[in-house]
């Protein structure tokens, strides 16, 4: 810290200030002598070294005061110059000299040399015992950082008592502004803004302050002297960050006992946001048990609205609509957890106006959602805003995908009560059902009951008897030759049979695709061409998926 200020304690760190050493009575007895860099009495002493080596600088830190009495200084000017510069360059706080048998005055080269590098030199112009220097000003520090400390800890139990007394993340975030006298932020571990507290400069904004500088450097410290402490906590792919405090130096500068106090702070917020995560998580599981109970026909639609109302969800007079997202068997939720897409979620239908209930199910790795619509025509342009907004909160979360498939978003029929009923039933099973198949923003549950109806009969042998008839001959083809033929098969069915297109997807020439082609319904004696096999080949195709 280069100042002048009159503090005995240096605020900025763990230490005293020059001025403060030279009015301790071991180097007072001494009869101090400021020769150069009077103006920055005020940097930080860390520590005392006493020597008399002439490269003492190799074995300095930056931060001390070094005590001599020369005989390591050289008897040459150059040497003398080469000694100070050195020190200046290590970032020692100040250069103390002991006039005696090597000197009865330092060299004028010594103190050009110190005045022009800003070092604080002083010359002693009597003898001191170094060692009860050192003791002093070592005292001076400890006690020092042990007021820091005390200072930190006050914040912490005035922080604590907040939480006990039934207060958050903002009165955890007030008490630390206030102390620090400049805005606080709460991030999350990616840089989004989840809370502010305190004020800018001329009382401005404190959204204002984060959004000019720490929105825009969101990976390093927008201002010298800011301070970021990591909240600990955070899942797989966090860096075990759930979150961050960031103090800006935007009113008054930040010292050393503003990061120990954000660094106590920290780990309260890391209790609060575990517990918040926890009741958040709880509640959305409950939701999930209604929402499950009401597909299951447990809750009736007479009883439903009743039960949703305590639960927050207040629809319009508009059609319900039903949503399901389906990740995997049974799904551990990492890092924001499930918190995570259903914050995603509201905050992305918000600005819509939609009212939302969202729900989890881990163990069977669902999310149900049910949404209220103001009319029926809403249905195509939700559906787009809560599939992104699903699959968005899925990443951000961090949930872990078995096998790494992508989530499977189900979209049912909007309609009154009893239609979400049986419509949340409709869409869990048909987004079990349609794992496996290309992978799209969100499915209709209208246009996938084939696949539904073949996934419900999974467990039979006469689908496996089903798919072995009508594709078994193709299936042993490829499995000894090359090129395999089932990819232009699927090609061929899904483009219905149109030839230029398929040949087009597959990047084939027309002839190549006719032989290919003559070769399938050779090998499977049968007519491409016959509305009843194309029928029969596209269903055994569908039921493939299934069929172990």
């Amino acid at each position: 810290m280069e100042s002048g200020t009159d503090s005995a304690h240096d605020t900025q760190g763990a230490g005293i200030t020059v001025r403060r050493a030279l009015e301790l009575p071991g180097l007072r007895s001494g009869l101090p002598e400021v020769l150069a860099g009077a103006e920055r009495l005020g940097r930080t002493v860390r520590w005392v070294h006493a020597g008399e080596v002439p490269h003492i600088a190799s074995l300095l830190k930056g931060g001390e005061l070094l005590l001599t009495t020369g005989y390591g200084l050289g008897t040459r000017p150059a040497e003398q110059r080469a000694f100070v510069r050195t020190l200046a360059e290590r970032g020692i706080a100040a250069l103390v000299v002991e006039l005696g048998p090597r000197f009865t005055r330092l060299p004028a080269a010594l103190v050009d040399t110190a005045r022009a590098a800003g070092l604080p030199l002083v010359q002693l112009h009597r003898e001191v015992p170094f060692v009860t220097v050192t003791e002093e000003v070592h005292t001076e520090i400890v006690n020092g950082h042990y007021a820091l400390l005390q200072r930190a800890e006050e914040v912490h139990r005035r922080c604590t008592q907040a939480v006990l007394g039934g207060g958050g993340v903002p009165q955890v975030l007030g008490i630390l502004a206030d102390f620090a006298g400049n805005p606080v932020f709460l991030e999350t571990a990616d840089g989004q803004l989840l809370y502010a507290a305190g004020a800018g400069p001329q009382g401005a904004d404190p959204l204002q302050v984060w959004e000019g500088l720490r929105g825009q450097h969101k990976d390093e410290p927008p201002l010298a002297g800011s301070v970021l402490v990591d909240v600990p906590g955070g899942g797989p792919g966090s860096g075990g960050v759930r979150a961050r405090l960031v103090l800006l130096p935007v009113r008054t500068p930040l010292a050393t006992v503003h990061r120990m106090a954000a660094e106590r702070a920290a780990g309260i917020l890391a209790v609060v946001l575990m517990q918040a995560r926890q009741e958040e998580e709880l509640a959305a599981r409950g939701r999930g048990d209604f929402l499950t109970d009401l597909a299951e026909g447990r809750v009736t639609a007479e009883d439903a609205p009743a039960q949703a109302r305590v639960l927050g969800f207040r629809p319009g007079e508009g059609p319900l609509l039903p949503v399901v997202m389906r990740l995997g068997e049974a799904l551990s939720p990492g890092g924001g957890g499930w918190v995570v897409p259903a914050r995603a979620v509201s905050e992305e239908l918000a600005s819509l106006g939609v009212p939302v209930l969202l729900g989890v199910r881990p163990l069977e790795g669902r999310v149900l959602v049910l949404l209220g619509l103001r009319a029926e025509s809403e249905r195509t342009a939700v559906a787009d805003r809560v599939a992104a907004a699903l699959r968005a909160g899925v990443g951000r979360a961090g949930i872990p995908r078995p096998g790494g498939q992508p989530p499977v978003v189900v979209v049912g029929t909007a309609g009154g009560w009893p239609a979400a009923a049986s419509g949340l039933r409709h869409a869990a099973e048909t987004a079990t059902a349609a794992q496996g198949l290309a992978d799209r923003p969100w499915y209709d549950a209208r246009r996938l009951d084939i696949d539904l109806l073949l996934w419900r009969l999974r467990d039979h042998p006469d689908l496996a008897a089903f798919v072995d008839r009508a594709l078994g001959p193709l299936l042993e083809h490829d499995r000894r030759s090359r090129p395999p033929l089932l990819p232009t098969l699927t090609t061929y069915l899904a483009h219905a049979g149109r030839k230029a297109e398929t040949a087009r997807e597959l990047h084939l020439n027309r002839q190549t695709l006719y032989n290919r082609l003559a070769r399938i319904g050779e090998l499977l004696g049968t007519d491409l061409d016959d509305p009843q096999t194309v029928l029969a080949l596209s269903l055994a195709l569908r039921a493939r998926r299934h069929v172990p």
